[in-house]
């Protein structure tokens, strides 16, 4: 059932055009996903977007607070504040699981150097890992060209240091279609000891290519995230080189 499945049609036209730049739907438990092929948008290039900041209430007060004690503080944009307030701690990285209709698995991720292609498998590539949460976070881009070729990726994030921060920062994942408006994903969810987090499935069902929202937190890394949904990939310990802060 898509997600507008069983909704008015009059309803139902508000999802169907829109400029990426100003308008965007937000999956949701209640409405979990969405056909890009629907949207006219399965072509061209899917650029998926990580950006997070550290929660108000991390700041000693709410903001209302904080700025009639430092009025000046406004004149920040948040993620300059969220620097200021140990942001530069929380780390969170994109990536990807992948299956291909040839049976071919495997992982897009900053951790062990697997940034991936997009003009051959798995048509998945990272531009890069962000570690400080700056505002243009963690891109990523998924060749819908190639739709005929791909069965299933599963974006995800997770906390690469030691320290479960999902409470700490406010992420959102974006999706930018070829057409109409983009995709919100919220974690909003309080997981408190959770360091992963499955974000959104982006599959081929029936010829057309389906976005559904999945949220799912997990206390470990991503060889749970692999057991949860039945990947059946070989992992190992991995890690990053330092970088000066």
């Amino acid at each position: 059932m898509g997600l507008f499945d069983g909704l008015r049609r009059g309803r139902e036209a508000q999802f169907d055009s829109g400029d990426a730049s100003t308008n965007a739907i937000e999956l949701t438990k209640r409405r979990a996903q969405i056909s890009l092929t629907k949207q006219g948008a399965a072509t061209g290039h899917l650029r998926v977007n990580l950006s997070w900041r550290m929660r108000t209430s991390d700041f000693g007060g709410s903001q209302r607070e904080s700025l009639l004690r430092h009025p000046f503080r406004a004149l920040k944009p948040p993620e300059v504040i969220g620097h200021s307030q140990s942001m530069v701690n929380v780390d969170l990285d994109l990536g990807c699981l992948y299956e291909l209709q040839d049976g071919s698995k495997g992982v897009v991720q900053p951790l062990g150097g697997y940034l991936g292609e997009t003009n051959a498998a798995p048509y998945v590539k990272l531009s890069g890992d962000d570690r400080f949460g700056s505002a243009s976070g963690e891109t990523m881009y998924i060749n819908l060209d190639h739709r005929d070729s791909i069965k299933r990726l599963l974006v995800f994030v997770y906390i690469y240091d030691q320290t479960p921060a999902f409470d700490r920062a406010h992420a959102i994942v974006t999706l930018y279609p070829s057409n109409g408006p983009r995709i919100e994903i919220h974690l909003d969810e309080r997981q408190p000891q959770a360091r992963s987090c499955a974000v959104v499935m982006i599959e081929k069902v029936k010829n057309e290519i389906i976005v559904r929202r999945e949220a799912k937190f997990v206390y470990g890394f991503q060889a749970e995230l692999d057991r949860l949904y039945g990947w059946g990939l070989q992992w190992g310990r991995g890690y990053k080189t330092k970088v000066d802060r």
